[in-house]
């Protein structure tokens, strides 16, 4: 993520040389000698964070501050204050104003820069979760692009696999990660051809050889990151069609040596497909989903999983009720577009 230059902004220009000196190796600098300078250099340079001084001729530091916050890209950049004011109330104004740190000159350069490099973190961590949260959704869409059936499948299975993560003492954080982990589970169908994905009848032997390539294709694609979701999702991806008693694949493996991601998965993808309707099927009664997974359980499922996830049973009924709503509304969505106006 390209970082934008720092406006450092004083009416002294031995404490812009400070400022210079201080950071001229680390960031691109601008700079402003009054506050009407400042909001035009602002508006210019679209600086990622202001340094901004509070005792200026004109314009003060405070009217500057709200200034900002009043322009476009202005509400998010971080303004910290470096004055020789340093009583409370002088700090306190300054965050009345809209600034998030205070420094007092004699400004000492580690402090300068350790702050810099506190607040432009904090602002680049919410864009990096929305750039995560976007890659996802691509990621999760395009593993069932050519399956025209799955509807939000991929998303309402994640919140099964969430809702079963917390009933087994999941933390919260990774709850959260599971839930945007899970509907990547595959990516990798990315990789197999159309004739195979769209195929009407039973696949070969031959094709059924390719098909089950797809957990592997779709953890090389998601272990290129090393970010946490990103491995939670590879892993969930290679391991979700291992089966409890050794019969799945890529590996054949057994029990507990298969990752208790994608076990959880497992339980909440198998639910969806059976719970919901399909151009093929309709959806099937609780009953007899409930049924199938209790035969499912100890060849496909773990025993343990299968329990929570009945114990939970309400909290499942809930949330498909909400996705049935939005999917609903979807629905209703395009239909308005697509009607003749």
């Amino acid at each position: 993520m390209k970082i934008g230059p720092i406006l450092c902004v004083d009416d002294e220009p031995t404490n812009l040389e400070v400022l210079r000196r201080a950071l001229r190796d680390s960031y691109a600098l601008v700079y402003a000698r009054s506050g009407e300078e400042a909001l035009v250099a602002f508006a210019k340079h679209r600086p990622s964070l202001v340094l901004l001084d509070v005792e200026m001729p004109g314009m003060n530091g405070y009217q500057v501050c709200y200034h900002i916050r009043t322009l476009p890209h202005g509400e998010n950049v971080p303004i910290l204050f470096v004055t020789g004011r340093s009583s409370e109330e002088d700090e306190k104004a300054g965050f009345d104003a809209g600034a998030v740190d205070y420094i007092t000159k004699p400004i000492s350069a580690p402090i300068v820069q350790a702050r810099i490099r506190t607040h432009l973190s904090l602002v680049r961590l919410p864009l990096l979760e929305n750039s995560h949260r976007a890659a996802i959704s691509m990621l999760g869409e395009a593993g069932h692009y050519n399956d025209n059936d799955t509807g939000l499948h991929i998303w309402r299975m994640a919140s099964y696999s969430r809702a079963l993560a917390a009933a087994i003492g999941w933390g919260r954080g990774e709850q959260e990660l599971l839930e945007l982990a899970a509907p990547m589970h595959d990516t990798g169908k990315i990789g197999i051809p159309d004739s195979i994905l769209k195929k009407p009848g039973p696949l070969s032997d031959e094709e059924w050889v390719v098909m089950r390539k797809h957990p592997k294709i779709g953890y090389d694609i998601l272990s290129k990151s090393d970010a946490d979701i990103f491995r939670l999702a590879a892993e969930v991806a290679l391991y979700h069609h291992e089966r409890w008693d050794g019969s799945g694949y890529p590996y054949g493996l057994r029990g507990n040596d298969i990752p208790e991601s994608a076990r959880i998965v497992a339980i909440a993808d198998m639910f969806d497909a059976l719970s919901m309707k399909r151009p093929y099927k309709d959806a099937w009664p609780l009953d007899r989903v409930q049924q199938i997974l209790r035969e499912c359980t100890s060849v496909n499922l773990e025993p343990r999983l299968v329990d929570a996830f009945f114990n939970i049973m309400p909290q499942i009924i809930e949330i498909m009720a909400e996705w049935e709503e939005k999917e609903m509304s979807i629905e209703a969505d395009i239909a308005g577009n697509a009607a003749p106006r």
